[in-house]
Order: structure tokens, then C-alpha cells, then sequence
């Protein structure tokens, strides 16, 4: 799952969602320094993606992409399973999505100095653009997988998984479908905890 979902999950408290928002971004038990709200939402961000990443309907979906991807399909079907809940967005939550984003928005400004460095950079940029907002169209997905290859060490084949996204439309939708309540009710489950 990628940002949209990872804070979506988190259920209400800000602080859950902080720590779930730079899970990626918090390695090992440094942790450790933040708040014991923030902490739930690190490793709730952890659970969440050691679940997807072994779930059988995530790892049929990344077959689609193996080819070409290898060990960064995961990461693409991240990208569109968060394009699947823009797009459901109204099946899974009573928030319209521009509301939910923008005060995702106003939470993640009001908090910025707790943020690691490298969110810090990205953050700006990810608000000013409503990048959470634009996943429901595939040129929103498409650009963010440009930013990302740019970036980090994502192979630059955008192309390749636009058309992958497109040729599958409906089954990748059809995975994500069966595989999100399973995610929701294991992160509901936590958050109870």
C-alpha cells in the first residue's frame, strides 16, 4: 500500500497517521524516538506492509508486472492499489476524498517538524500538487511513478506500467477489491489493540 492507503488505515488519531505516513522513512527501532502514538503508526505502517507484501491476491497481482519490474513489482502495485481506492474512495469511506486529503493535508503541515528529513523534502511538493487526490487518474499514478523512478532506484519503465494499469484495468480492480477489506480489518484489528 502507498500513502493514500497507509493513511487511510490509521483510523482518526493524527498521530497513528503521522507515524504510518514515514513508516517507510523510520528504519530499525529509531522508532523508539517518537511518541508512543506516532510509534503505533510506524509499526501498524510495518504490519500493513509485511501483510500486502505476502498476500497471495497482491503477489497475483504483481505477476503482472514481474517481467519487467522483478523485485519492484510490489512496489507498482502499491502505486495501483492506491489508485483503486481513489477511484472506490466512496465505498470505503463517508469522507469525501479532496475533504479527507485536505486535512490529511492540514494534519501533515501542523506537524511537519516531526517529520525525517527526507519526508520534509517531498511533503511541500506532494500538498501543493494534491498528489493523494490525483491517484484516481492515471496520469496522477503515472506521475508519481516518474517522481519515484527520478528519485530512488525504481527502474524508469512509467510506460510499461501505464500499460500494464491499462490492459488489466478491471482485474487489477477485481484484486484490489478482495484484497483491501482483508488489509482494513487486519489494521482495525491493531488500532483496538
Amino acid at each position: 500500500m502507498n500513502f493514500l492507503a497507509h493513511l487511510y488505515l490509521s483510523g482518526e488519531s493524527s498521530e497513528v497517521r503521522i507515524g504510518n505516513f514515514i513508516g517507510d522513512y523510520v528504519k530499525g527501532s529509531s522508532y523508539s524516538k517518537y511518541s508512543p502514538e506516532i510509534q503505533k503508526g510506524i509499526l501498524l505502517h510495518r504490519r500493513i506492509d509485511e501483510f500486502t507484501d505476502k498476500h497471495p491476491i497482491v503477489k497475483q497481482s504483481a505477476s503482472l508486472l514481474q517481467e519487467h519490474y522483478g523485485r519492484y513489482s510490489g512496489i507498482i502495485v502499491d502505486m495501483f492499489y492506491d489508485h483503486y481506492l481513489a477511484v472506490n474512495w466512496n465505498i470505503y469511506s463517508n469522507v469525501e476524498l479532496s475533504r479527507f486529503v485536505s486535512g490529511v493535508h492540514r494534519m501533515l503541515i501542523l506537524n511537519y517538524f516531526k517529520m525525517p528529513g527526507r519526508v520534509k523534502r517531498f511533503l511541500p511538493f506532494l500538498i501543493k500538487n494534491r498528489g493523494l487526490e490525483n491517484y484516481r487518474n492515471i496520469k496522477g499514478i503515472e506521475r508519481a511513478l516518474r517522481i519515484m523512478s527520478e528519485y530512488s532506484s525504481l527502474p524508469a519503465k512509467t510506460d510499461l506500467a501505464i500499460k500494464v494499469l491499462k490492459e488489466n484495468y478491471d482485474r487489477l480492480n477485481n484484486d484490489f477489491k478482495g484484497f483491501f477489506p482483508e488489509v482494513k480489518e487486519m489494521s482495525e484489528k491493531i488500532l483496538r489493540q
